[in-house]
């Protein structure tokens, strides 16, 4: 996993009449950086976003419906995991959790299955200055958003 990158398991109650999951509150050492914004990011199927990266802003990631196939890579310099990639899936075919994403680390996602609702929430209000972008297919990082599925 890359160095800073935290995954936050989360706990489902069901019953009869559907269920209710807790998704993150202020106490939580896991959101101490606190809250700047909440936003909503509804994704087509087979559409990517990539890739993204803050200098100072943290994400956290929640999917409650669809599926992201999520790839992080480290660009710190100072990182012990600098230059790593990572993929996982947030969504309704994975565990329930929610995704911390420190500065540096930049990150993508890709729709796979149907339309995927993302909720985030930042560390920081949207400023255009720390707003960061890399091409999707950079050579450095080596990541084929377009590629399917592995042929086992």
């Amino acid at each position: 996993m890359i160095h800073g990158v935290e995954i936050k398991k989360l706990v489902t109650h069901v019953d009869e009449r559907g269920f209710f999951r807790e998704i993150i509150r202020v106490t939580d050492e896991f959101f101490g950086e606190g809250f700047g914004q909440w936003s909503h990011s509804l994704m087509y199927p087979g559409s990517a976003k990539a890739w993204h990266i803050h200098r100072r802003q943290i994400d956290w990631w929640y999917v409650p419906i669809g599926t992201l196939k999520v790839a992080l890579y480290d660009t710190r310099e100072d990182s012990p995991t600098h230059g790593k990639l990572q993929e996982l899936f947030l969504g309704e075919n994975a565990e329930p959790a929610v995704l911390k994403i420190p500065p540096g680390v930049a990150h993508g996602c890709k729709a796979i299955g149907g339309t995927a609702h993302l909720f985030y929430v930042t560390s920081r209000t949207y400023d255009p200055q720390d707003e960061g972008r890399i091409p999707h297919n950079d050579p450095t990082i080596g990541y084929d958003w377009t590629a399917g599925p592995t042929i086992k």
